[in-house]
Protein backbone atom coordinates (compact mmCIF):
# COMPACT_ATOMS: atom_id res chain seq x y z
CA UNK A 1 0.00 0.00 0.00
CA UNK A 2 1.17 3.54 -0.45
CA UNK A 3 2.61 5.38 2.15
CA UNK A 4 -0.13 7.76 3.56
CA UNK A 5 0.91 11.90 2.50
CA UNK A 6 -1.35 14.13 3.52
CA UNK A 7 -1.17 17.74 1.74
CA UNK A 8 1.78 19.62 1.10
CA UNK A 9 2.26 20.24 5.16
CA UNK A 10 3.19 16.21 5.19
CA UNK A 11 6.05 16.78 2.58
CA UNK A 12 7.11 20.06 4.09
CA UNK A 13 8.25 17.40 7.55
CA UNK A 14 10.70 16.08 6.10
CA UNK A 15 13.66 17.98 6.70
CA UNK A 16 16.23 16.71 3.65
CA UNK A 17 13.37 17.45 1.04
CA UNK A 18 13.68 21.56 -0.29
CA UNK A 19 10.71 23.55 -0.45
CA UNK A 20 8.36 22.77 -3.25
CA UNK A 21 5.37 24.41 -4.88
CA UNK A 22 2.46 22.58 -5.99
CA UNK A 23 2.77 21.52 -10.11
CA UNK A 24 0.48 23.74 -12.92
CA UNK A 25 -0.51 27.29 -11.52
CA UNK A 26 -3.27 27.87 -9.36
CA UNK A 27 -4.05 31.10 -7.16
CA UNK A 28 -5.75 29.27 -4.47
CA UNK A 29 -4.71 25.93 -2.90
CA UNK A 30 -7.42 25.68 -0.14
CA UNK A 31 -10.11 26.03 -2.76
CA UNK A 32 -8.45 23.49 -5.17
CA UNK A 33 -8.18 20.99 -2.65
CA UNK A 34 -11.21 21.87 -1.27
CA UNK A 35 -13.11 20.62 -4.78
CA UNK A 36 -10.93 17.54 -5.20
CA UNK A 37 -12.41 16.89 -2.05
CA UNK A 38 -15.77 17.20 -3.17
CA UNK A 39 -15.68 15.34 -6.17
CA UNK A 40 -13.34 12.54 -4.79
CA UNK A 41 -16.07 12.25 -2.38
CA UNK A 42 -18.37 11.23 -5.15
CA UNK A 43 -16.10 9.19 -6.93
CA UNK A 44 -15.38 6.93 -3.98
CA UNK A 45 -18.56 6.85 -2.89
CA UNK A 46 -20.29 5.72 -6.24
CA UNK A 47 -17.41 3.22 -6.84
CA UNK A 48 -15.58 2.36 -3.75
CA UNK A 49 -11.94 2.62 -3.12
CA UNK A 50 -11.10 0.22 -5.52
CA UNK A 51 -13.10 1.20 -8.28
CA UNK A 52 -12.41 4.93 -7.87
CA UNK A 53 -9.82 6.68 -10.92
CA UNK A 54 -7.51 9.63 -10.26
CA UNK A 55 -7.75 10.22 -13.45
CA UNK A 56 -11.35 10.96 -13.03
CA UNK A 57 -11.47 13.17 -10.43
CA UNK A 58 -8.63 15.28 -12.40
CA UNK A 59 -10.32 15.68 -15.24
CA UNK A 60 -13.99 16.94 -13.42
CA UNK A 61 -11.87 19.27 -11.60
CA UNK A 62 -9.74 20.13 -14.17
CA UNK A 63 -7.00 19.92 -12.40
CA UNK A 64 -4.30 16.95 -12.68
CA UNK A 65 -3.31 13.79 -11.34
CA UNK A 66 0.12 14.93 -10.31
CA UNK A 67 -1.41 18.16 -8.35
CA UNK A 68 -3.65 15.69 -6.56
CA UNK A 69 -1.02 13.40 -5.58
CA UNK A 70 1.20 16.48 -4.81
CA UNK A 71 -1.04 17.72 -2.14
CA UNK A 72 -2.58 14.28 -1.08
CA UNK A 73 0.44 11.83 -1.61
CA UNK A 74 -2.11 9.00 -3.45
CA UNK A 75 -4.84 7.37 -4.17
CA UNK A 76 -4.66 5.78 -0.31
CA UNK A 77 -4.05 9.53 0.79
CA UNK A 78 -6.77 11.44 -0.77
CA UNK A 79 -9.40 8.60 0.07
CA UNK A 80 -8.43 9.14 3.38
CA UNK A 81 -8.48 12.73 3.67
CA UNK A 82 -12.21 12.28 1.73
CA UNK A 83 -13.08 9.98 5.15
CA UNK A 84 -11.50 12.38 7.65
CA UNK A 85 -13.71 15.53 5.80
CA UNK A 86 -16.91 13.98 5.54
CA UNK A 87 -16.24 12.86 9.44
CA UNK A 88 -15.13 16.52 10.37
CA UNK A 89 -17.97 18.01 8.16
CA UNK A 90 -20.65 16.16 10.46
CA UNK A 91 -19.24 16.63 13.86
CA UNK A 92 -18.86 20.37 13.32
CA UNK A 93 -22.42 20.66 12.53
CA UNK A 94 -23.13 18.45 15.08
CA UNK A 95 -21.52 20.52 17.79
CA UNK A 96 -23.66 23.52 17.01
CA UNK A 97 -27.06 22.06 17.56
CA UNK A 98 -26.61 23.58 21.22
CA UNK A 99 -27.89 20.57 23.08
CA UNK A 100 -26.80 22.13 26.44
CA UNK A 101 -29.39 24.95 26.46
CA UNK A 102 -32.31 22.27 25.73
CA UNK A 103 -33.67 19.86 28.09
CA UNK A 104 -32.85 16.61 28.16
CA UNK A 105 -35.34 14.89 26.14
CA UNK A 106 -36.03 17.90 23.90
CA UNK A 107 -31.93 17.75 23.06
CA UNK A 108 -32.22 14.08 22.24
CA UNK A 109 -34.83 14.72 20.15
CA UNK A 110 -32.64 17.46 18.16
CA UNK A 111 -29.72 15.21 17.91
CA UNK A 112 -31.58 12.34 16.55
CA UNK A 113 -33.27 14.43 14.48
CA UNK A 114 -29.86 15.94 12.91
CA UNK A 115 -28.56 12.52 12.88
CA UNK A 116 -31.50 11.17 10.64
CA UNK A 117 -31.64 14.30 8.41
CA UNK A 118 -27.85 14.73 8.01
CA UNK A 119 -28.11 10.78 6.52
CA UNK A 120 -30.68 11.50 4.49
CA UNK A 121 -29.19 14.30 2.61
CA UNK A 122 -25.52 12.75 2.50
CA UNK A 123 -25.89 9.70 0.60
CA UNK A 124 -22.07 9.35 -0.22
CA UNK A 125 -21.09 9.78 3.31
CA UNK A 126 -23.16 6.38 3.71
CA UNK A 127 -21.67 4.71 1.01
CA UNK A 128 -18.06 6.04 2.20
CA UNK A 129 -18.97 4.71 5.46
CA UNK A 130 -20.25 1.29 3.99
CA UNK A 131 -16.81 0.84 1.22
CA UNK A 132 -14.67 1.55 4.27
CA UNK A 133 -16.31 -1.06 6.18
CA UNK A 134 -15.63 -3.27 3.26
CA UNK A 135 -12.05 -3.03 3.75
CA UNK A 136 -12.77 -3.43 7.49
CA UNK A 137 -12.03 -0.26 8.80
CA UNK A 138 -8.35 -0.28 7.58
CA UNK A 139 -8.06 3.42 6.28
CA UNK A 140 -10.31 4.92 9.75
CA UNK A 141 -7.55 2.82 11.79
CA UNK A 142 -4.93 4.79 10.31
CA UNK A 143 -6.62 8.08 11.23
CA UNK A 144 -6.09 9.75 14.53
CA UNK A 145 -7.90 12.61 13.04
CA UNK A 146 -10.68 10.65 12.95
CA UNK A 147 -10.80 9.09 16.23
CA UNK A 148 -10.44 12.62 18.10
CA UNK A 149 -13.53 14.04 16.27
CA UNK A 150 -15.87 11.41 17.62
CA UNK A 151 -14.79 12.26 21.17
CA UNK A 152 -16.62 15.26 21.79
CA UNK A 153 -19.57 13.78 19.79
CA UNK A 154 -19.82 10.70 22.67
CA UNK A 155 -19.07 13.59 25.36
CA UNK A 156 -22.31 15.87 24.28
CA UNK A 157 -24.51 12.36 24.60
CA UNK A 158 -22.78 11.50 27.76
CA UNK A 159 -23.78 15.38 29.24
CA UNK A 160 -27.58 15.09 28.02
CA UNK A 161 -27.80 11.36 29.09
CA UNK A 162 -26.16 12.51 32.79
CA UNK A 163 -28.29 15.71 32.96
CA UNK A 164 -31.59 13.39 32.72
CA UNK A 165 -30.44 11.45 34.66
CA UNK A 166 -29.65 13.89 37.10
CA UNK A 167 -33.57 15.37 35.84
CA UNK A 168 -35.27 12.35 36.87
CA UNK A 169 -36.57 11.66 33.14
CA UNK A 170 -33.58 8.61 31.73
CA UNK A 171 -33.14 5.38 33.53
CA UNK A 172 -29.68 4.79 34.82
CA UNK A 173 -27.19 2.40 33.16
CA UNK A 174 -26.92 3.34 29.72
CA UNK A 175 -23.55 3.75 28.08
CA UNK A 176 -23.20 6.77 25.73
CA UNK A 177 -21.73 4.92 23.00
CA UNK A 178 -24.72 2.53 23.14
CA UNK A 179 -26.87 5.33 22.44
CA UNK A 180 -25.07 6.94 19.98
CA UNK A 181 -24.80 3.53 17.65
CA UNK A 182 -28.69 3.17 18.01
CA UNK A 183 -28.98 6.78 17.27
CA UNK A 184 -26.78 6.10 14.03
CA UNK A 185 -28.01 2.38 13.06
CA UNK A 186 -31.51 3.35 13.27
CA UNK A 187 -31.06 6.94 10.84
CA UNK A 188 -27.67 5.11 8.57
CA UNK A 189 -29.92 2.11 7.36
CA UNK A 190 -32.62 4.00 5.92
CA UNK A 191 -30.33 5.19 3.12
CA UNK A 192 -27.79 2.38 2.82
CA UNK A 193 -30.75 -0.05 3.11
CA UNK A 194 -33.11 1.79 0.88
CA UNK A 195 -32.76 0.12 -2.53
CA UNK A 196 -33.31 -3.78 -1.22
CA UNK A 197 -35.22 -3.10 1.59
CA UNK A 198 -37.53 -0.70 -0.85
CA UNK A 199 -37.76 -3.13 -3.41
CA UNK A 200 -38.39 -5.92 -1.31
CA UNK A 201 -41.05 -4.60 0.41
CA UNK A 202 -42.46 -2.19 -2.52
CA UNK A 203 -41.60 1.15 -0.65
CA UNK A 204 -40.76 4.36 -1.97
CA UNK A 205 -38.38 5.22 1.10
CA UNK A 206 -37.67 8.75 -0.57
CA UNK A 207 -41.45 9.55 -0.35
CA UNK A 208 -41.83 12.59 1.77
CA UNK A 209 -44.72 11.16 3.61
CA UNK A 210 -42.36 7.67 4.56
CA UNK A 211 -38.98 9.79 5.90
CA UNK A 212 -41.63 12.56 7.88
CA UNK A 213 -43.14 9.12 9.45
CA UNK A 214 -39.78 7.24 9.41
CA UNK A 215 -38.30 10.42 10.84
CA UNK A 216 -40.75 10.60 13.62
CA UNK A 217 -40.82 6.48 14.92
CA UNK A 218 -37.13 6.19 14.89
CA UNK A 219 -37.02 9.28 17.16
CA UNK A 220 -39.62 8.19 19.39
CA UNK A 221 -37.85 4.38 19.77
CA UNK A 222 -34.56 6.31 20.75
CA UNK A 223 -36.37 8.31 23.22
CA UNK A 224 -38.37 5.57 24.77
CA UNK A 225 -35.19 3.22 24.88
CA UNK A 226 -33.50 5.90 27.49
CA UNK A 227 -36.58 7.47 28.84
CA UNK A 228 -37.16 6.77 32.27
Amino acid sequence: MNELVHGAAGRKSRSAAPARKPPGRTNDPERTQANILEVAEAEFGEKGLAGARIDEIAEATKTSKRMIYYYFGSKEGLYLAVLEESYRRVRDVESELKLQDLDPEDALRRLVAFTFDHHLHHENYIRLVMSENINRGQYVAQSQRIQDLNIPAIAAIKHLYERGVKAGAFRKGLDPVDIHASISALSFFNVSNRHTFGTIFKLDMLAPSYIAQRRANVTEMVVRFVRK
